[in-house]
């Protein structure tokens, strides 16, 4: 089967490409940067360097694909997250999401494509006091100019074009926070080094609700959906946990002093908003539909062991 992977060097890329090529699969793998183009020649994958902000060279290098499953895991977050800048941290992503999204549904259904699959995130659920969401609940609603508002808006369009393009089976794959090799989270990424600093509290009582997953498990469930499912499922570990959990668990790992706590207030002042309702407020995911539909099992099912094997 031919797999075009839009954005195939980010974080989840290289172990996606990697084990799609294990299962068989021949792959086109698109990337911005000439010099990550010898990356997927090494994976033995056939790199296409193309910007996706260019729709139209977009379109062409799908077209010229052929592909049967197209794979859209395009993003472009800076290595540090910063919440008080939104547009600056988020908004290249949530452009990727609203405008790329659609237009790359509508290449992929020119070029004969018969699935298309794409990445969203399974922590923009409404609050409603469940500890883990399933794919039906409702996400949150933001006023317009609200921290987050333009980043669900963006989640939207990319599901709903993805869902109902006429001519592809639609999957939409909701990961959970990705640790693991290249990430954020991972022993040179920009959380770990915070972690050491002592500048990842836990934020009042720490009730927020994280859901994760190593990006080797959510590679293999986006290999498995290249040829099941239908709809949107969430692809998180067993383990939904709160920031209190979590974070000491997460800087032990690293063999980082544990965190400290910090008032809402004060988290909100230096972190922004959004930080500090994540850190109190947020709900997690369940992964059972993934399980039940895609016949996912996580190699990772705990974040607790996880992190143990991904930063020891």
């Amino acid at each position: 089967m031919r797999v075009f992977v839009a954005g195939a060097t980010g974080a989840i890329g290289r172990p996606l490409v990697g084990q799609l090529r294990g299962a068989g699969h021949e792959v086109i793998g698109t990337t911005r940067s000439a010099a990550r183009a010898e990356e997927l020649r090494e994976l033995e994958a056939q790199p296409v360097v193309v910007d996706a902000l260019d729709t139209d060279a977009l379109k062409q290098a799908v077209i010229d694909a052929r592909p049967d499953v197209v794979v859209n895991q395009l993003t472009n977050l800076p290595a540090r997250l910063n919440y008080r800048k939104p547009q600056e941290t988020f908004g290249s992503t949530n452009l990727l999401r609203a405008e790329v999204g659609p237009a790359l549904a509508a290449a992929a259904a020119e070029a004969g494509a018969s699935r298309l699959i794409a990445q969203s995130v399974c922590f923009y659920y409404a609050s409603t006091g469940k500890r883990a969401h399933d794919e039906d609940d409702p996400l949150v609603e933001f006023p317009p100019g609200a921290p987050g508002a333009q980043g669900i808006l963006a989640q939207k369009t990319l599901e709903r074009s993805t869902l109902e393009t006429p001519g592809l089976e639609g999957v939409v794959l909701r990961y959970g926070f990705f640790y693991g090799p290249g990430t954020a989270y991972a022993s040179d990424g920009s959380w770990a080094d915070d972690a050491r600093r002592r500048r990842l509290p836990v934020v009042g009582e720490g009730t927020g609700i994280f859901s994760f997953v190593h990006v080797d498990d959510a590679a293999s469930a986006t290999v498995l959906a290249v040829e099941r499912g239908r709809g949107i499922y969430n692809v998180c570990d067993d383990e939904p946990a709160p920031m209190s959990e979590w974070a000491p668990a997460y800087a032990q790992a690293l063999g980082a002093k544990p965190p400290r706590r910090v008032p809402v207030w004060l988290a909100r002042l230096v972190a922004g908003e959004r930080v500090a309702v994540m850190a109190t407020q947020l709900e997690g995911a369940s992964n059972e539909k993934a399980k039940r539909e895609l016949g996912w099992r996580p190699r990772h099912p705990s974040w607790r062991r996880g992190f143990k094997e991904a930063l020891g």
